[in-house]
């Protein structure tokens, strides 16, 4: 994992990895998202990245997104948490048009009010869509829960209240507020020269006026755990099991990304599908995901299953869990997992775009890169004994909570 770093005079840093491709894969990250709205102005994060389309100082919307499109290379953005970013995957006779293009929507954007208007129902109508689908929402309403009464708990696309609500002021004072020079990187990966892309990011981003600035977010507060259902009738129950996580920066992150890739990660042989769909035939789809944030961290436990077996589901998860606190994994078991993680992690460096995304956060978020020799090594320190303790601070019972739509 070669790569290269560099900032511009206005505090934008940039990082380029060259590899074998004909495609460059470019992308610029902005360090602010969904919880950095008001609570009574939850989708403005989302509304802005689809707005940033809708004309600049020098293009009407349709030449935006005539601009790439006609060469064959791809535009696309996207809205969390905690970042926005817009991306383009192109072919390097197209860098300087796309630089350039990313450029002119990101900080030369007007906003035009019809525009903005028209873009409300195409977003509506994203958030019905969205709500036709119980396994989408049981996720975001979890979050929702344990972030109650805080920005985290803030839904990306908005309620339909609240996008309609949503002014061309409002994008402005967001902007204002949030978009510092200092916390957006540029990522850029593919078959090109550090010269070439250091030469063209230099020419359409060096001209921005530096603009420096801390984001300020309020750690959320503890909650009691909950447990809810609610009546929607589906064709499957919809169960959420989980708890506050670590944040980003925590000591012993990596030993939870280990340890919630044993218990539900993408593979077949994760210990909720071995135990429920395999063992009992009891749910088509299970996983386990673990989300980190500044200050803190979320972990999300979920099953599909039929509602007649909602409680038999829950039982083995509980189950699962408390053998993670009460019985530590052997040595081969240990090894056989790092191992697992490791062929994952090598795997993902395959997708030019995916890495492109993955520098260009964790030089956002960390200000640091780790090589995958670093990230292994991390690995492999872990032990049983570090399992079993993140474990006992995770999933003690009465930390728990759960979500069940059905």
């Amino acid at each position: 994992m070669n790569f290269e770093e560099f900032e511009l005079p206005n505090g934008i840093r940039c990082i380029f990895q060259s590899r074998n491709s004909e495609i460059i894969h470019i992308g610029l990250m902005i360090n602010a998202g969904a919880r950095d709205e008001s609570m009574e102005q939850d989708g403005l994060a989302h509304f802005i990245e689809h707005a940033l389309f809708k004309g600049t100082k020098k293009r009407k919307s349709y030449q935006i997104l005539n601009r790439l499109e006609a060469v064959g290379a791809e535009l696309n953005a996207y809205t969390t948490k905690e970042e926005t970013c817009v991306y383009v995957s192109c072919l390097e006779a197209d860098v300087s048009r796309s630089l350039d293009l990313i450029k002119d929507i990101v900080f030369d954007s007007v906003f035009p009010a019809k525009e903005l208007e028209k873009e409300k129902s195409v977003i509506i109508e994203e958030i019905q869509s969205y709500q036709d689908t119980p396994f989408e929402i049981v996720f975001d309403d979890f979050e929702s829960h344990l972030f109650v009464n805080h920005s985290l708990a803030n839904n990306i696309l908005g309620s339909k209240e609240s996008v309609s609500a949503l002014k061309r002021s409002d994008i402005i004072e967001f902007q204002e507020k949030h978009y510092f020079t200092n916390q957006m990187v540029i990522s850029v990966v593919g078959g090109t020269s550090l010269k070439k892309v250091k030469k063209q990011i230099e020419k359409y981003f060096s001209e921005i006026p530096r603009k420096v600035g801390e984001i300020n977010r309020i750690e959320p507060k503890e909650i009691p755990s909950f447990k809810e259902r609610l009546k929607l009738n589906t064709n499957q129950a919809h169960i959420v099991i989980g708890c506050r996580a670590y944040p980003a920066m925590h000591d012993d992150r990596t030993s939870l990304i280990l340890l919630n890739n044993i218990l539900g990660g993408p593979t077949m042989n994760n210990r909720l599908s071995l135990s429920l769909r395999e063992k009992r035939a009891l749910a088509y789809h299970t996983e386990s995901h673990y989300s980190p944030y500044t200050d803190s961290g979320s972990l999300s436990i979920y099953v599909g299953a039929d509602a007649k077996n909602i409680d038999k589901s829950i039982q083995l998860v509980r189950k699962e869990l408390d053998l993670f606190r009460t019985k530590k994994l052997s040595d081969q078991q240990v090894n056989i997992a790092k191992k697992q993680i490791k062929g994952q992690i090598a795997l993902g460096q395959e997708s030019g775009s995916s890495v492109m995304l993955g520098l260009g956060k964790s030089l956002l978020l960390y200000n640091k890169i780790d090589t995958l020799k670093e990230v292994f090594e991390s690995i492999d320190k872990i032990t049983g004994e570090d399992l079993m303790q993140t474990a006992n601070e995770l999933f003690e019972p009465s930390k728990l909570s759960e979500l069940i739509y059905y």
